[in-house]
């Protein structure tokens, strides 16, 4: 596959240090698809706010990303940034807000996440209006799905269609949606749609079990990690640390030490995008060959880490696995 400007430029530029676990990354990554892997991209942080989808979407138009592990938030943020894009605002000089300051933008109704403002009226309640319907009519139903079907759901339905503000090529949930891949949201009552949930269980107006729950997303994870990793395997790409990384990785030593399937491979390539540190026992800035000792990852597995800013490094390599 022939390499655009910015993958030339990166392997050229790119020889040393992090900046050389970034290309080295990229191309392991490559191969293991090349080999017929499979992948599962992690996601924490505010990687929907930091609009990842402008290259997450096409990585998964292209099939290069077969799964998908994220926190509650990243899984709304990419529909409200979707549906309220330009009611959004930039604080370039967040470093300098008074907790005056900080209170009037609340009163705003911006929720700021460093230096973006969610804007509440706009994002979340857009959002609410509809997925209450879908999940009240679920709920008479008995029916019960996850949170990311029901996300799926309300974007097949068109019915935010209208509201839309941004290009939907951007939109990795509209791309997730569209190939119906799956996603694994551990937590998902941390996150504002989540909340929102839970008022209505409050209420008594929605049952708490037609949300499945964090431990039948691990049973459903479970299930598809045995039908899937055969051969090349899978490999596991982690944009930053958390839950989004922590709860998916441990499905293969559940399987080998509390279900004694002793022939589950390991995951069969690992990269690991973030700048926290390895001191005070932090999960998120472990280096690969921790988790070795947790019967995670294998002696063998290629294993990097890119000690830097995910929302640098990330669009940089899927834009080489892309060709860009």
């Amino acid at each position: 596959m022939s390499k655009g400007p910015v993958s030339q430029y990166i392997q050229h530029h790119y020889r040393h240090f992090n900046a050389a676990a970034l290309v080295d990354a990229a191309k392991g990554y490559e191969k293991h698809l090349m080999e017929g892997g499979k992948m599962m991209v992690t996601l924490a942080g505010a990687m929907s706010t930091a609009e990842l989808g402008i290259s997450l979407a096409e990585m998964i138009r292209q099939g290069k990303v077969d799964i998908i592990s994220c926190t509650g938030a990243n899984l709304e943020e990419d529909i409200m940034n979707l549906v309220a894009h330009s009611h959004y605002k930039r604080v370039p000089n967040y470093r300098d807000l008074t907790p005056q300051e900080e209170w009037e933008l609340l009163e705003q109704g911006l929720n700021r996440v460093t230096d973006t403002c969610i804007p509440e009226e706009e994002a979340f309640r857009r959002i609410q209006r509809h997925i209450v319907n879908i999940w009240k009519e679920a709920d008479a139903k008995g029916e019960r799905y996850f949170p990311h079907e029901f996300m799926y759901k309300l974007l097949l339905s068109e019915v935010m269609k209208p509201d839309y503000e941004i290009d939907v090529k951007d939109s990795w949930m509209i791309a997730a949606a569209e190939r119906n891949i799956p996603i694994v949201v551990g937590g998902w009552e941390d996150s504002t749609m989540g909340n929102i949930f839970a008022s209505y269980v409050i209420k008594n107006e929605i049952k708490v079990s037609t949300m499945k729950s964090g431990i039948e997303y691990m049973v459903w994870l479970s299930d598809w990690y045995g039908k899937n990793c055969s051969g090349k395997g899978i490999g596991f790409f982690q944009v930053g640390g958390g839950i989004a990384g922590d709860f998916p990785i441990c499905v293969v030593p559940m399987m080998y030490q509390d279900l004694e399937m002793h022939e589950v491979p390991f995951w069969s390539y690992f990269c690991q995008i973030s700048d926290s540190t390895t001191s005070y026992g932090s999960y998120s800035g472990a280096v690969p060959n921790e988790k070795i000792t947790w019967g995670k990852l294998d002696i063998h597995t290629p294993k990097y880490i890119v000690e830097s800013d995910a929302t640098i490094v990330v669009p940089l390599i899927f834009a080489y696995i892309l060709g860009w």
